[in-house]
């Protein structure tokens, strides 16, 4: 934050430091801005509603005037010789105490009858009418602005929403999250101008005077993709396949549609709008029917999708109602339910997110792991006895290393199968996890040759661990049951040495160490120190 605000100093002019405060920017010549209402205006304004006075007058209070839902063109407010004109997305054509809709402040005098005049343009659907509100000033304005931070806060969750997506999209490369990062995007400029903050502070959006055309281009795009989303989260695609063919391009086809918004006249916007409308609401109808069949399946994963939709089936059955709830927050309405199933969305998108980082945890596992005996392969335990080198070495510590080998195992695959030569593997797996502290210390090497690391342990007591550990392989091979079955081990002793660079020269002694064992008659231990000394 305090970056932020030393990278902002720069542009601030010379600003002024005391002791106990600070003054910044300069004294400016330019007058409160002032909208004037041309004729050429006020004859596009053909909506019209008179507020009238008091039956006994105005009081000569100061009335603050703020007209909401405006989503195209002009408004005009006028009152005796005091007027304004401003449009919704254009912030600097209006009156800087109202952010969220076109409003002023008249004072008309104590006893004074004439009304407060209210002009618009006509709206796009017949629904999407005006909100106009009258009161004392301070109210008025803390109504405006807390409609204002909701609209704002819409779009800056869809923002953040976005860039949550782009960062699961860089870490998995699942395309999922960068056409959910395309999806926000696309939110955050329909919220935009619908509630004109594309106009906010000054334009941003090439929108001014089209507003009908982008209004209508972003409901021809977005509705569509909604309603695709809504179906993949229903289950749709999985239940009839076939859906996954055709859906994605009837969906780009309705898309298309907003590139016919350009051309089309005025009243062709509007049936258009109103089909779109239409046309969302049923394919709403239907993934909602669908998913209370799913979750009457006891289909938990369809409850998302109910979720989703069920603010859109709200807005539309209170819009038949004609619910003056709706007509007065209509803005806020749709940009909370677009903030809902964008969140409902993103929970789906985090449940994937945990589904992908599992499934490439079991794939890390499943090439770390050795499939018969269920221990680390050559490669993850070549990893582990590098970080314990490292470890001993760090902490002027001692690591032993026994390099077993089963003695005789293609004899014992010949005469009593492979099957049986499986069953010892494993029984050897066991045998050796059961005599370490950590499972992950024994390695298997390939084929009947083990590794065990043995940290913080060397020398005779080193050698004794190794000389139990080869009498419970014995052990474990009668255990087992077959007739005539015999199994021994030959281990090869290592123990860290100033001299060894690498994991390789380790295991080289050790290895070498095991070689001896095996000449020497098998089934026995030496030690690779003591064997480099002469002794056995």
């Amino acid at each position: 934050m305090w970056l932020l605000v030393a990278l902002s100093c720069p542009a601030l002019a010379a600003p002024q430091v005391g002791r106990d405060y600070l003054v910044t920017g300069a004294p400016t010549s330019e007058q409160a801005p002032q909208r004037h209402c041309t004729p050429e205006m006020q004859a596009e304004l053909t909506e019209r509603v008179e507020i009238p006075a008091p039956p006994g007058g105005w009081s000569g209070a100061p009335q603050a005037i703020n007209v909401f839902n405006i989503f195209a063109g002009e408004v005009r407010v006028h009152h005796g010789d005091r007027e304004i004109c401003g449009r919704m997305h254009d912030a600097r054509t209006r009156d800087s105490r109202f952010r969220a809709g076109v409003g002023m402040v008249v004072v008309p005098p104590a006893g004074n009858h004439e009304p407060i005049q209210v002009a618009w343009e006509k709206p796009l659907k017949p629904g999407w009418i005006p909100t106009v509100r009258i009161g004392a000033p301070s109210p008025v304005q803390q109504f405006d602005t807390a409609r204002l931070l909701v609209r704002t806060a819409c779009v800056a969750i869809a923002i953040a929403l976005a860039f949550m997506a782009l960062m699961g999209f860089l870490s998995t490369r699942d395309r999922v999250f960068f056409g959910y990062a395309l999806l926000c995007a696309l939110s955050v400029l329909g919220q935009s101008v619908l509630s004109g903050l594309s106009g906010y502070p000054e334009p941003w959006l090439p929108v001014d005077g089209q507003e009908t055309r982008w209004l209508v281009a972003f409901s021809c795009v977005g509705l569509p993709i909604l309603l695709y989303v809504m179906w993949l989260l229903v289950g749709g695609a999985r239940l009839w396949p076939k859906t996954q063919r055709w859906l994605p391009w009837f969906t780009a086809g309705l898309c298309a549609l907003a590139v016919a918004a350009a051309w089309l006249p005025t009243a062709g916007l509007s049936r258009l709008a109103t089909a779109m409308d239409s046309g969302f609401v049923m394919g709403g109808v239907v993934v909602f029917a669908l998913g209370v069949a799913l979750l009457r399946r006891h289909r938990a994963d369809a409850v998302p999708a109910i979720a989703a939709v069920l603010p859109f089936l709200a807005m539309a059955a209170m819009d038949l109602a004609d619910n003056c709830l709706l007509i007065e927050y209509r803005v806020e309405a749709i940009q909370l339910s677009i903030t809902w199933f964008l969140t409902v969305s993103a929970y789906v998108l985090n449940l994937r997110l945990g589904q992908l980082r599992r499934q490439r945890d079991e794939m890390r596992a499943l090439a770390d792991t050795d499939e018969l005996t269920g221990l680390p392969n050559r490669r993850a335990g070549l990893k582990r006895l590098e970080q314990h080198m490292r470890d001993a070495r760090a902490s002027d510590d001692t690591l032993a290393v026994g390099f077993l080998d089963i003695d005789l195992f293609k004899r014992i695959n010949d005469v009593h199968g492979h099957e049986a030569g499986d069953r010892v593997l494993v029984a050897v797996a066991a045998t050796l996890t059961a005599a370490v502290r950590d499972p992950a210390d024994v390695i298997r090497m390939g084929g009947e040759e083990f590794l065990v690391l043995l940290p913080g342990i060397g020398g005779a007591t080193a050698r004794a661990r190794l000389e139990a550990m080869r009498s419970q392989v014995s052990a474990a091979g009668a255990s087992l049951g077959v007739d005539g079955l015999a199994v021994t081990a030959s281990i090869g002793l290592a123990t860290l040495i100033a001299e060894d660079a690498d994991a390789a020269s380790l295991l080289r002694r050790a290895d070498g160490a095991m070689y001896r064992a095996k000449h020497a008659g098998r089934d026995r231990v030496v030690d690779a120190e003591a064997a480099r000394d002469g002794e056995d």
